[in-house]
Parts: C-alpha cells; sequence; structure tokens
C-alpha cells in the first residue's frame, strides 16, 4: 500500500474542498492511500509525512504567491526534514491551488511548490491535462478549464462560500491530479522494488 499525503492549507474552505477532491482521486487507486492532513496537523505528524511515498501540496493563492500560514510550513520543513537528512529526497510531489480570479498569480504559487519540492529533492507530478475550454466550442464544464500544467488550478467566485466554490470542474481537475499521483506513485515504488531485486540478484 503506498501512501499519498496531502498537506493544505484553506483560509475559507474553497482550497480544502480541492483537498478532499485530490483525496478522493487518490482514493481511486487501488492499493493507494490518502493522508489528508492541514498544515496545522501536518506539522504534529512529521513521522507520517516522512513514511509517505508522495506528498502533495495546496494552498490558496494570496496576492500572488501561497498563503502566508502554507509558507510558515515550507519554512518549519527546513528544521523537521532538511537538517536531519533530507528526509524527504526522492519521493513524488505535486500541488494544486485556487484563488478568486481565473489567473490570480496562481502559476507563481504552483512554482513556488514545485521549487520548495526540488530543495526537497523530491520528483514534481504535472497535471497531464491539456488546456480547455479555450475555443469556441469550449466548455466551463471540462477539466483544467483555467489551463494550468504544473498543477491543478482553480477558481471560487469571492461571493460564494466553499458549498458551491469552486466549481465541480475544479474538483474533477482535481480528483485527476491526485489519481495521477497514485499511479505515479506505485509505478515508483515498484520500480525501486524491481531495481533493488536485480541488485541482489547480481551479487
Amino acid at each position: 500500500m503506498s501512501q499519498i499525503a496531502i498537506v493544505y492549507h484553506s483560509g475559507y474552505g474553497h482550497t480544502g474542498r480541492l483537498a478532499e477532491a485530490v483525496e478522493a482521486g487518490v482514493e481511486q487507486v487501488d492499493c493507494a492511500n490518502a493522508l489528508l492532513l492541514s498544515v496545522d496537523e501536518a506539522e504534529r505528524r512529521w513521522d507520517d509525512l516522512i513514511a509517505a511515498q508522495a506528498i502533495i501540496f495546496g494552498a490558496p493563492t494570496y496576492m500572488g504567491a501561497a498563503s502566508g500560514r502554507f509558507k510558515m510550513f515550507q519554512e518549519a520543513t527546513s528544521r523537521e526534514v532538511m537538517r536531519k537528512g533530507y528526509l524527504w529526497k526522492d519521493k513524488l510531489a505535486a500541488g494544486f491551488t485556487n484563488s478568486g480570479a481565473r489567473s490570480g498569480d496562481k502559476l507563481s504559487t504552483l512554482i513556488q511548490m514545485a521549487l520548495f519540492a526540488a530543495q526537497h529533492g523530491m520528483h514534481w507530478v504535472s497535471l497531464d491535462l491539456p488546456p480547455a475550454n479555450n475555443s469556441s466550442s469550449g466548455s466551463e464544464n471540462e477539466l483544467n478549464r483555467l489551463g494550468f500544467w504544473l498543477g491543478a488550478g482553480a477558481q471560487s467566485n469571492t461571493d460564494e462560500g466553499p458549498d458551491t466554490a469552486p466549481p465541480e470542474s475544479d474538483l474533477a481537475t482535481a480528483r485527476h491530479l491526485g489519481k495521477r499521483v497514485a499511479i505515479a506513485t506505485l509505478q515508483f515504488v515498484r520500480g525501486r522494488v524491481d531495481q533493488s531485486m536485480t541488485v541482489l540478484s547480481d551479487r
């Protein structure tokens, strides 16, 4: 069983709904288990994050970057993970974000997350969806309707609560990301096992 942790901050609940959708996507894959943690919970469960084979990061985009609370979590990892020997090295990583605007500089947040993962020696998993809703026959109901590649981007109207926003297409995009990371994690873990067996047989 591969463990995929989802670590997120949600200011108003919208990013929390995305996190739950990512979790549902992970759970669609046999032999994959999702561990959903807010950043507050994650900072009390470092051992669980170290044991996970993949970590998916999520945060709202505020003022062109990840929320301050998520940044506090990132900085805490320098003490709890990096200084103790790069304990996240070779895990898989991915990310998702949400903002009120259709763009809202979400790409900046996803780049921030990807660089953070790289600093930990992790392998970044992209969204693997073509941009949608970009033609006269397009629809707001399509996956990746906002056209992000690096991770899952969602948009929530500022006058709507998390009970109605983000829309279903963005939640489906988040589920796709969770499923993709779960599949990639299983492939990665099995590859390591096969490699280990090959090394042993060559001795």
